[in-house]
């Protein structure tokens, strides 16, 4: 390889970085609006969002209760959870700054200012008035990085490693998302609650920013098996599970030595276009997430191996 692995591994880290810290913030804005969008009755909180995190031990370590406050300290500027959007930017940052000579200026100084910005204004996160404005100037500038990336950056091995980091980041987010919000949401609905089933998977859709890609591919009210098959199996779609894939696929292919990586990715492929998502009840359901989330386990340990 005429790239030297630690370049590889800050390329890929930084870009799955970037990912979740944009992520994270559509979590919080689309929890955010949904509590105010059900009945009073329906208690929903805040716990989800760090189940899907799998950050619930160590929250508790830190925190009391996963109120609204506590929780949004803690997936937004908490330094001492690496998921946050302060650290997961941090730590995009400092990836980006080794590799200044890799990616283009304007990259490298948009990911500082991102950095910077969500750091001076993170506190703003913390007032319904002002969280919608900070977590959307995070998603945008994390989508502006990732344009100026793809629109000036050669598209060499670097860019395969770029694009891998950022699928596997969105595929394993997918997962977490339509695991416990499906689990948590809204469990054993009574009949009184059933209207609200459509808002519920509505929240799971715009997580993904997935609604109107979803409205114009099934054009039926949002109902949660085709949910579940738009966003497990959709392939032109570039949250679903299956897209992501496809793309880690396609980066593979330009690199030497991926044939371990490459079976591995057929492999997770086969096994979900073989599932039926939308037939599964709720435990299945979870088994079926899991099984997902090992194989994109399996498929970094082996990119880290064969080429960190």
């Amino acid at each position: 390889m005429t790239m030297l692995s630690r370049v590889a591994n800050n390329i890929y880290w930084m870009a799955r970085y970037i990912e979740r810290a944009e992520n994270t913030a559509r979590l919080v804005n689309v929890n955010t609006h949904l509590l105010l969008d059900l009945p009073k009755k329906v208690r929903l909180g805040w716990a989800p969002i760090i189940d899907i995190a799998s950050s619930t031990d160590y929250f508790y370590s830190l925190y009391k209760d996963a109120d609204e406050r506590s929780v949004i300290r803690f997936m937004v500027m908490d330094g001492k959870n690496p998921s946050s959007i302060s650290s997961s930017l941090a730590m995009a940052r400092e990836n980006a700054r080794t590799i200044r000579d890799i990616i283009p200026r304007e990259a490298w100084e948009q990911v500082n200012e991102l950095h910077m910005k969500a750091r001076a204004d993170a506190a703003s996160v913390l007032t319904h008035r002002h969280r919608f404005d900070y977590l959307r100037s995070i998603i945008l500038g994390a989508q502006t990085i990732t344009g100026l990336l793809s629109g000036t950056m050669t598209h060499d091995e670097g860019y395969a490693f770029l694009r891998m980091g950022r699928n596997l980041e969105r595929a394993d987010m997918t997962t977490r998302i339509i695991d416990v919000r499906s689990a948590t949401l809204l469990p054993e609905m009574a009949e009184a609650l059933t209207p609200f089933e459509n808002l519920q998977w509505m929240s799971v859709l715009k997580s993904l920013t997935a609604y109107q890609m979803y409205r114009r591919q099934m054009r039926l009210r949002v109902r949660r098996p085709d949910v579940l098959k738009f966003l497990l199996q959709e392939e032109h779609f570039p949250r679903s599970f299956y897209h992501t894939l496809r793309e880690v696929e396609h980066c593979l292919a330009v690199l030497p030595r991926n044939e371990k990586t490459l079976q591995l990715t057929t492999k997770l492929q086969r096994t979900l276009l073989a599932a039926k998502p939308q037939d599964l009840k709720q435990e299945k359901l979870h088994d079926f997430m899991d099984e997902l989330q090992l194989g994109l386990i399996k498929i970094h340990d082996s990119i880290h191996t064969t080429y960190f």
